[in-house]
This record gives structure tokens, sequence and C-alpha cells, in this order.
């Protein structure tokens, strides 16, 4: 049975999600972030905050204020305008340190490639990746674009804690994940970019429909650049368009 897009589906009392498709497109994306980007600008009452993912948004909502078919439905006639603008994304180079004890699995990740550790930072650096969203994790970063070649599958024994600033591999995604936590991902390196930091203005960095490019940097460097990404500095470069 085929599915019609863009579709309204219930998630509990207070939240619901306008699903444009089911797969991972830039082109689809993009429309998820432009509809975000018109539903913050209608300033509808009720809205307490918008969650754009991959392929859908979440709206979370005050069911005092408005309700279920009455947001419902002015959000699916939303979904159904042609032509809504895009977000003009930023370009970020964010320096990582690969392999040795910044990037505990890149020998791991080689051998299942068939490559060298160098051949798969030098396809990891090379390619130019579409932040699609922030979650799990504040400052969370899944980026689209990874060489085929380098996809790997989660580890079966996720670590207990991974460090803060990884870089790694699950799946065919990359990610940033830039606090210490549990993680099943398969880490290339770490960078000293903060993408979240509590006490900074802007406190995420990188943002949905953003592109990032790593840049390897040795590990003579990281000391001074993770002190930097601690006190508040972006530490990334914003790459002129």
């Amino acid at each position: 049975m085929s599915t019609s897009y863009p579709r309204l589906l219930a998630c509990g009392d207070s939240a619901l999600v306008v699903e444009f498709g089911n797969s991972i497109d830039p082109e689809l994306n993009r429309r998820v972030l432009a509809f975000d980007a018109l539903v913050a600008q209608e300033k509808l009452a009720g809205i307490r905050e918008t969650v754009p993912t991959y392929r859908s948004l979440l709206v979370h909502y005050d069911p005092t204020v408005v309700d279920y078919a009455q947001l419902g439905g002015t959000l699916m006639e939303f979904a159904a305008r042609k032509g809504l603008p895009s977000r003009q994304g930023r370009h970020w180079r964010v320096p990582v340190v690969y392999g040795g004890e910044f990037g505990i699995d890149l020998e791991a990740v080689a051998k299942r490639a068939e490559l060298t550790p160098q051949e798969v930072i030098a396809r990891h650096s090379g390619a130019d990746y579409r932040v699609y969203m922030l979650g799990f994790l504040p400052g969370f970063t899944y980026l689209g674009g990874l060489d085929p070649k380098l996809a790997t599958p989660r580890r079966q024994e996720p670590r207990l804690e991974a460090p803060a600033g990884m870089i790694a591999i699950g799946g065919i995604q990359t990610g940033i994940q830039c606090i210490a936590a549990p993680s099943g991902w398969n880490i290339l390196g770490r960078t000293p970019v903060r993408t979240y930091h509590p006490r900074r203005d802007p406190i995420f960095l990188i943002e949905p429909g953003d592109h990032v490019t790593f840049v390897p940097v040795p590990a003579s460097e990281w000391n001074a650049l993770e002190r930097a990404g601690e006190a508040g500095e972006m530490v990334a470069e914003i790459v002129d368009a």
C-alpha cells in the first residue's frame, strides 16, 4: 500500500509530526527546513517548539491553546504550498585529529573497507557533508554525504562513554558528538569544536542545512585548539561563499 505525503501523525497529546517522505535525501530535507522556517515565520499560537529531522518536522504545542485538529489542519495547508523559500546554509571547516588515541576505531574501519588508515582519512576529509539534523544529545550533528566505501555498521557492543568531540561513523552516516556519552558509533577522530556550548552565543554552532568539511590537523595542535573550544571560541571556520 502506497503512502501519500505529506502526512500528519499524532505524537502523544501535545505534539504532532508532519512527514514529507521516508528516505535520506537532500531535496526532502530542504523541504522540511523550508517548512520549519515558514512555521516560525507565521508565529502560530500554541506552538512551543519545532524539531526538524531528515524527513519530517516534529511540532510541540500547548493543547490548552490549540487542539490537534486545528493545528494539524493549518500545518497541512502550509505543507501543501509550493515554492517555499529554502535557507541558505553556511559551509564549515571543522578541524579533526584522526587516529591513535583520538580515533580508536580508525584502523578497524580501514581494515573492513580494505583501505589504509590514511586512505580512510583522505576519503572522510575529502567529502562535503550536509547537516541533516541535530538530535540524540545537544549539538549531536547528523551528516549525510559519507563515501559509501566507508559505511560501517554500528558496534555490536556500544561503549559506555565515547569522548567529547567524537567524529564517528554509524552506518551510512557520519556525526559530531561534542558531549561525552555512550555510543555505538565507530570513532575516527576528535574535534575541539563545540557544536553546543551553553555559555556561548550562539549556543548551537552548526545548524541543519549547513555543510561541513573536515580538515585533518596534527595531534600536536590538539591542546591549544581544545582550550579555545572549551572557552567558547568557534575554532571551526566558515568558508566564504
